[in-house]
């Protein structure tokens, strides 16, 4: 298994070199001064905007965190993170090919996307897996329902400890969503708690994804307003974005209530899914590459990807790159866990991506020369919106010269 490495200057190919140049100029645009974006922000309490610094940065943090690795039984993964446009990084990982002793042919990779801090993401990363793990529901023989209800046990059972180690270490006031995949020689575990997601993609198409758990869900909603809170703005009590997580545990506090059945249920959801040999590739990510892409859209673009590229790690900050030239204003985290179905690299596919880049390049060049002759301010902007009208045939899906229309 490879080591984590920085990764700052990751070689991509140019029309993404291109596309993420300009992306501070656009979305600066829309945002200047650092105000909230009603989506993607997920900070708890902001009753006096004014009084309270900015989540968001003037310039983003564009350096990647980036690992891959494989396992000894043949799948092979990559996972990229970035702190993008928020003034701090809250996101965590964990990924582990080879689950744990005991576990050889199983394999865990999970996101958690923190927000008011990243307390809870980080002890989450190091602690969930053991919490499950020791509950005793996931066994080798596997029992399907013993290790479905091993999974939702130890969700409960690390909510519990955090909360007392809260009370009595003065923890912050963070939650995390966590959004994991757990492997085993027969099945795919899905598991969700909040609005981070996993896909995955067989025979070419998404055939399961998970849904993501937001206050404004007609099921969240009743639980919402049975332990007492309400739903404002499709936040709960008009502050928090999502309806499940770990920690949040201001929003756990009605004594009365079960566990399960607070304003923010750490309850995750648990689905199983028979692994097959037309398995591609599952992606793991946080909400801020959701925010900005859908799972058709992504699942075609690392599908293409893997036709012309074989370095994981390079298709993940590509992934990256395409979410923050979309608009994402989030974290970013993303996991890419391929099977031997995956498509292979061929030689058509990077003669066209060859060809392709040829085009936007002397595309660029003969803007560049148009602005020059006319002795006008070289405008990387005005490249970009010219190159939006252009109609260039054969860029991935997802990939056109087009940012996300932003609220």
């Amino acid at each position: 298994m490879r080591t984590a490495r920085r990764a700052s200057t990751m070689e991509v190919p140019s029309f993404l070199r291109q596309l993420v140049r300009e992306t501070e100029k656009m979305v600066t645009f829309f945002f200047k001064g650092g105000r909230r974006h009603p989506e993607t922000d997920d900070d708890d309490d902001f009753e006096n905007e004014e009084d309270i610094p900015s989540p968001y940065l003037h310039r983003p943090v564009l350096e990647k965190d980036t690992e891959e690795g494989g396992s000894k039984w043949g799948i092979n993964y990559a996972m990229a993170s970035m702190q993008g446009w928020r003034a701090q990084m809250e996101d965590a990982h964990t990924c582990m090919p080879e689950m744990a002793d005991g576990f050889p042919d199983w394999s865990y990779f999970a996101v958690y996307d923190g927000h008011a801090g990243r307390t809870v993401a980080q002890y989450c990363s190091g602690n969930l897996l053991d919490f499950i793990l020791d509950t005793g529901g996931v066994t080798v023989d596997e029992d399907v329902e013993h290790v479905k209800e091993g999974i939702r046990d130890g969700f409960l059972g690390i909510d519990r400890h955090m909360h007392t180690l809260a009370r009595n270490e003065s923890w912050d006031r963070s939650g995390s969503t966590a959004a994991a995949v757990m492997i085993s020689p027969r099945n795919i575990y899905f598991i969700n708690c909040g609005d981070s997601r996993t896909f995955l993609c067989r025979n070419g198409q998404v055939v399961f994804y998970t849904e993501d758990h937001k206050p404004f869900n007609p099921r969240e909603k009743e639980r919402i307003q049975n332990a007492g809170g309400s739903v404002t703005l499709q936040r709960i009590n008009g502050s928090l974005a999502v309806s499940r997580a770990l920690g949040d545990f201001d929003f756990k506090e009605v004594e009365w209530r079960a566990q399960t059945e607070q304003l923010v249920s750490p309850e995750p959801e648990v689905y199983e899914l028979e692994r097959t040999p037309e398995d591609e590739f599952l992606v793991v990510a946080c909400d801020g590459v959701w925010d900005a892409i859908g799972n058709e859209e992504l699942c075609a673009f690392v599908r293409n990807r893997l036709q012309v590229c074989d370095d994981l790690r390079d298709i993940c900050a590509q992934v990256i790159d395409l979410c923050i030239y979309k608009g994402s204003l989030d974290n970013i985290s993303v996991i890419i866990i391929c099977f031997d179905g995956a498509p292979k690299v061929t030689p058509e596919a990077q003669q066209h991506e060859a060809e392709l880049e040829k085009i936007i390049e002397q595309k660029v060049e003969e803007i560049i020369h148009i602005i020059r002759a006319k002795d006008q301010e070289l405008d990387l902007l005005y490249v970009m919106k010219f190159l939006a009208s252009e109609n260039i045939p054969g860029l991935p899906p997802g990939a056109a010269f087009h940012a996300r229309k932003i609220a």
